[in-house]
């Protein structure tokens, strides 16, 4: 692809830089704010080489371009001149919620790969230690150097362990602080000279929390993640005003001294013991709807997931997620969203399996790679709900059967942020696992394929251009 000749072709399909307002991308998106939205022909921005659909949403123009592409096309389109906003400015733009949700992605989107490759430590722990799979070489846990054990233990324990650090990072970096000093704030929510919680979780340890003034509990928080959002988000607040009072001559010594001091006592003091009973309060809802009986709450995520994800508030649900991983150690909802993809991707294939239009045909089959792969939107915007929303409701539908399925038997994963072909990874940890997730995701790709070949294929793709 020539980049440069797809930003002028871009630029001049949706009127010019005199058009946009402000410009951003995500991992698949270009995102436009445009003064003018009725004078694009999106017809001719679809028609522009690498283009894999357009839409409008949430006040934006929002061109799909795919994983990888998305980036070099939005920095020749900033080398025309087109204005481009950092985070800070992209929230001041929008209404409150809608900034929150992007915010939250903002802060957990660079996390995930930590947490996938622990999953995928998880998950070859899991495969390497399982009883049966020692049994085949007369092996068992006790056949291992204690140094083994104890480097695999730092493979799959650290990421949880000091989890707070990189939520502190992530939310310094996202809010305007300075993200080494979010890095220290979350080392010191899980010091060791505070009580372990993982240890005061367990009632045969004996150890306790410290009490503060008689009445404030005060432990580690291992695992936890909105204390550790929270308190960098105000101790990024307070680094930022601290900069502006401060003179200059003074900033290097005070700033980052009082800026951890005060974040650091409303972090352990505060917001930490208010935060942990939030978390604890989020993750008993999320445990509620997926202990709904039946699987009845394994439909209900299944059938709602891709919906959420055009509204792009998906982002949200890595904190539940999280959440979950960091009390259980498994993620029983990435085995519900993995199935979505399977069934998106599967849909997208039957359209462009059956259609005339030659855009579908062209686009369908690197849209299911993509969906399959766990990015879904290229699928979504490009062709199920391009033309009408019954290619989504077919695979709703049957993402939730799915979704009663993998609650019925505990399918659960050993992390989040990867999803379909790639999730297979997060449950070969246990056979039983491996072979659920696989034969489930052919099986809810069959029926979704099927059922849209036969009853979900839009009228307007049969149209031959």
């Amino acid at each position: 692809m020539n980049y440069v000749e797809v930003a002028k072709q871009i630029l001049e399909s949706v009127g010019g830089s005199e058009n946009i307002i402000s410009m951003a991308h995500c991992a698949t998106r270009l995102r436009l704010i445009v003064a003018n939205r009725e004078i694009i022909d999106d017809d001719e921005v679809e028609a522009i080489n690498g283009i894999k659909g357009v839409f409008f949403n949430a006040g934006q123009y929002q061109i799909i371009l795919g994983t990888g592409v998305v980036n070099k096309v939005y920095e020749e389109v900033a080398k025309l001149g087109v204005n481009t906003l950092n985070n800070k400015e992209i929230v001041a733009q929008k209404n409150t919620k809608k900034a929150f949700i992007r915010t939250l992605a903002d802060v957990f989107v660079p996390i995930i790969p930590a947490i996938v490759a622990t999953g995928l430590f998880l998950g070859l722990k899991g495969l390497i230690f399982n009883p049966a799979v020692l049994e085949v070489f007369g092996l068992s846990i006790d056949s291992f150097p204690s140094y083994i054990i104890t480097f695999i233990s730092i493979l799959t324990e650290t990421a949880f362990a000091f989890l707070p650090a990189l939520v502190c990072w992530s939310a310094f970096r996202v809010f305007g602080g300075t993200p080494v000093l979010g890095i220290l704030l979350g080392l010191m929510l899980v010091s060791n000279a505070l009580p372990n919680a993982y240890v005061v979780a367990d009632p045969n340890s004996g150890v306790t929390p410290i009490m503060v003034f008689g009445f404030i509990p005060m432990v580690g928080y291992q695992g936890s993640i909105i204390p550790a959002l929270v308190s960098g988000y105000v101790g990024s607040n307070i680094e930022k005003y601290l900069r502006k009072k401060i003179p200059n001559a003074l900033d290097l010594v005070f700033t980052p001294f009082l800026t951890l001091l005060l974040s650091a006592f409303l972090a352990l003091f505060a917001i930490g013991p208010v935060f942990h009973v939030v978390e604890n309060l989020l993750l008993d809802i999320g445990t509620v709807v997926m202990g709904l009986p039946y699987g009845i709450g394994g439909f209900i995520i299944g059938f709602c997931w891709m919906f959420i994800v055009v509204t792009g508030v998906h982002h949200v649900f890595n904190v539940l997620e999280l959440t979950l991983l960091a009390a259980t150690g498994l993620n029983p909802f990435n085995a519900i969203i993995s199935m979505t993809a399977v069934a998106q991707g599967a849909v997208c294939l039957a359209i462009a399996k059956k259609a005339k239009k030659k855009s579908v045909r062209e686009i369908g089959p690197s849209a299911t790679v993509s969906a399959w792969l766990g990015i879904t939107e290229p699928a979504i915007f490009g062709v199920n709900m391009r033309y009408n929303l019954k290619p989504m409701l077919i695979a709703s539908i049957v993402s939730g059967f799915a979704g009663v399925v993998c609650m019925l038997v505990n399918l659960a994963g050993t992390a989040n942020g990867v999803t379909g072909i790639a999730g297979i990874l997060l449950y070969v940890y246990d056979i039983k696992q491996l072979l659920w997730y696989v034969g489930i995701s052919v099986a809810t790709g069959v029926l979704a394929y099927f059922l849209t070949l036969w009853f979900g294929v839009p009228d307007e793709v049969m149209k031959d251009e």
